[in-house]
């Protein structure tokens, strides 16, 4: 099938397009003698009868239809192809889009807005908008600003945040240099707190070795006591002239003495009987003469003394019922008589192995129970300044103590979630009270009552009688441990602390909540009332002495404790107030 004779030049380009050389195949195309092309359509089989190998031609994406073999549509295909693909080849380019200035009077009003000057702004746009309604100015007639002031704008912007930037980074290299001068002051402190470290367990090592000592001391005396009542009667029958001849040396004398001491010790136990709990105890009546006629409730306290009484910090304060002298107990093992003028130290005592946590005084004003960190409870002779008994039976520290008002019990609470009594005349242990699922940090007797209240860090409070002891009642309320809890003097209301400032007072014969009180987030570390009970003090660990007013509902705080306050106490008049630190310092408020 022919074709319409072509000129060479399309031809030529068909054959670039297809990418193959039409005049040289001769099975495809024959040339006349006159000159012309023809196309000649050629099958393939499968299995040819020649040797020769055919190439199928790719055909990317371009193909003539079958049965159309008209050259003139090939080659308008191939040109339309070839226009496409040049179009796509071109990159579109858009012409960039000018900055359009700024003009004068838009300029003027932005510098004006920009420089705060509202009122010159409304002058110039009320005078430019009049001129324009006039057709005196002509909105564009002006120009546009020269784009050195825009520049200049732009460059003083620009150098104003680098002047701020610069003023920050001067700043943080300040800090920097502040913070540099700090480091040999704080390696100092490092190697001097690993001094005290090291001393520390130098001197618990010394001490569990004089421990061990007293202890096999004491197992010897045992054994030595064991072993003379086994062979009493050999020994009074055959060694009498020998005694008699011998010298008794420093160390036999000791263990005899100390063996007819204890031989004592035991037959006055067995002598001595139990002390019985008081069934009709009734309240002195002088102890509240004095609210008869109650002055106004103080609460314009002011700081008068510091005196620096211990080397850590001070945990509990007592004010004594018959003399001008302080208690104070302290983190440095020492309990103190302070006398109240002058703040003169005028006794110090020793016993304890660990830090003291509470002390307690009993009605006469004589004797003197302290609890501390070595589980134990001691009481103490405050004319004579010597222990007179220690109480062991708690697994872990003492946190409170109380006197009982007879003075025949002192009451104690642990961290070993236990409170126990203590029987004074039979000097053991009467009763241990279970109930608690953690440290009880709090333990009073209701005045001239057998009730106790006991404050534990699972957030209750109980209340126990002290005869059976059994648990009569539980108060709940406080969402955090509580750290302290007392009775006011007319025994009516219970007055409570926690470790996150809420303090709350209940109503005692309700067993009801009266009203709580959020002066947190500092723990409240103790509560006091004065003596008239119109009052409540609260020691906080944020340094502040707060103080409630029970009628009005108002709170005073007391500025000037430089660390937190760990007790805070009324004088029995109510004129002063005594706090203490964990500085160690005693603070007087008049």
């Amino acid at each position: 099938m022919a074709s319409q004779p072509v000129t060479a030049s399309p031809l030529r380009v068909l054959e670039e397009e297809l990418g193959m050389d039409v005049t040289a195949a001769k099975d495809t195309a024959e040339v006349s003698a006159e000159g012309a092309y023809y196309l000649e359509q050629v099958s393939i089989t499968e299995t040819s009868e020649d040797d020769y190998e055919y190439e199928e031609i790719p055909d990317d994406n371009f193909s003539i239809p079958e049965g159309e073999e008209d050259l003139s549509k090939a080659m308008q295909m191939v040109q339309e192809r070839t226009a496409d693909t040049q179009i796509l080849e071109q990159k579109t380019v858009l012409p960039s889009k000018q900055a359009v200035p700024e003009v004068i009077e838009d300029f003027l009003c932005n510098f004006l807005i920009k420089m705060g000057m509202t009122r010159t702004l409304d002058c110039f746009q009320s005078e430019w908008y009049e001129l324009v309604q006039k057709e005196v100015a002509r909105l564009g007639a002006l120009g546009n600003v020269p784009d050195v002031y825009t520049q200049n704008m732009l460059l003083e912007s620009e150098n104003k945040s680098l002047k701020t930037d610069l003023k920050h980074y001067k700043q943080a290299a300040e800090l920097k240099l502040h913070y540099a001068s700090y480091e040999p002051t704080i390696r100092v402190l490092h190697e001097k707190h690993n001094t005290l470290l090291k001393q520390k367990m130098l001197t618990s090592l010394e001490r569990d070795k004089a421990v061990g000592q007293i202890s096999v001391l004491q197992a010897t005396l045992r054994h030595m006591e064991i072993g003379h009542s086994y062979h009493a009667p050999h020994v009074k029958v055959s060694s009498k002239c020998e005694r008699g001849n011998a010298s008794e040396g420093p160390t036999q004398r000791s263990l005899r003495e100390a063996k007819e001491q204890s031989k004592y010790k035991a037959k006055m136990k067995e002598n001595i009987k139990d002390s019985e709990f008081p069934s009709d105890m009734q309240p002195d009546q002088n102890l509240y003469l004095c609210n008869e006629n109650i002055s106004p409730a103080k609460f314009d306290y002011k700081l008068n003394d510091i005196f620096r009484i211990h080397e850590l910090p001070v945990s509990c304060i007592a004010v004594h019922p018959h003399k001008e002298v302080l208690i104070t107990c302290g983190e440095d093992h020492l309990w103190k008589i302070v006398e109240l003028s002058k703040g003169n130290v005028l006794f110090t005592g020793f016993g304890h192995t660990d830090w003291l946590s509470d002390c307690c005084l009993d009605n006469s004003g004589s004797k003197m129970a302290t609890s501390s960190g070595d589980s134990t409870i001691k009481l103490w002779d405050l004319f004579k300044g010597n222990c007179i008994l220690t109480f062991e039976g708690h697994n872990h520290a003492v946190w409170s103590c109380t006197w009982h008002s007879c003075g025949d019990f002192v009451a104690s609470s642990s961290l070993d979630t236990t409170s126990k009594i203590w029987d004074i005349n039979s000097e053991r242990c009467r009763c241990t009270f279970y109930g608690h699922t953690d440290s009880v940090n709090t333990i009073e007797f209701f005045p001239y009552s057998n009730i106790l209240l006991t404050g534990s860090a699972d957030k209750t409070l109980s209340i126990w009688d002290a005869r059976t002891g059994k648990c009569e009642q539980s108060l709940y309320g406080h969402m955090h441990s509580i750290n302290d809890a007392t009775f006011n003097p007319k025994g009516h209301i219970i007055a409570s602390c926690d470790a996150c400032g809420v303090t709350k007072l209940w109503d005692f014969r309700k067993l009801l909540p009266i009203v709580s009180i959020d002066v947190g987030p500092s723990p409240g570390n103790e509560v006091n009332f004065n003596s008239s009970g119109q009052v409540l003090a609260q020691a906080s660990g944020s340094g502040v002495i707060h103080l409630l007013d029970l009628k009005s509902g108002q709170i005073y705080k007391l500025m000037g404790q430089e660390s937190e306050v760990n007790t805070v106490v009324f004088s029995h008049n109510g004129e002063s107030l005594f706090s203490g630190g964990s500085d160690g310092t005693v603070r007087t408020w008049s």
